[in-house]
């Protein structure tokens, strides 16, 4: 059987976290990023449903994520993950994260498709969506 390729999204995600190896801060911003343009579609409550959702599946490989509510106030809404990422190693830590980013995506390309997903990515996103030439990524 061969194996298929990663979705698109997989690779801009990748890029991203080999852009922004460690950092909790770093972290927080691109889920800010993500959360606005995510919340200007669905709206507050379902970002926060879909971020719930994702930390909850990625908490079967990785505990010690936490679980705690996403705070409605905009500077805040990620203070849990970057806590529990700071008190990781930082490989540990962008693992987690690129799970939780991974899983995240999986869920809105199920719910919203592959195209419109990726999209949104590099909405929120910018220049982490393209290549090292500054080309987006091709399929």
């Amino acid at each position: 059987m061969m194996e298929t390729p990663d979705p698109q999204r997989h690779q801009i995600i990748d890029r991203l976290m080999a852009q922004h190896p460690e950092g909790a801060d770093t972290v927080s911003v691109l889920w800010e990023k993500l959360a606005t343009e995510v919340s200007s579609i669905v709206g507050a409550g379902g970002f926060d449903s879909l971020y719930e959702r994702s930390v909850f599946l990625t908490q079967s490989t990785f505990p010690w994520l936490a679980a705690g509510a996403s705070s409605a106030q905009a500077d805040h809404r990620f203070t849990s993950l970057k806590t529990s990422l700071a008190a990781q190693t930082p490989t540990h830590a962008s693992e987690a994260n690129r799970l939780l980013l991974v899983t995240f995506t999986d869920i809105m390309a199920s719910l919203i498709g592959e195209a419109l997903t990726t999209g949104i990515l590099r909405s929120a996103w910018g220049d982490a969506a393209a290549d090292k030439n500054g080309e987006e990524l091709k399929k």
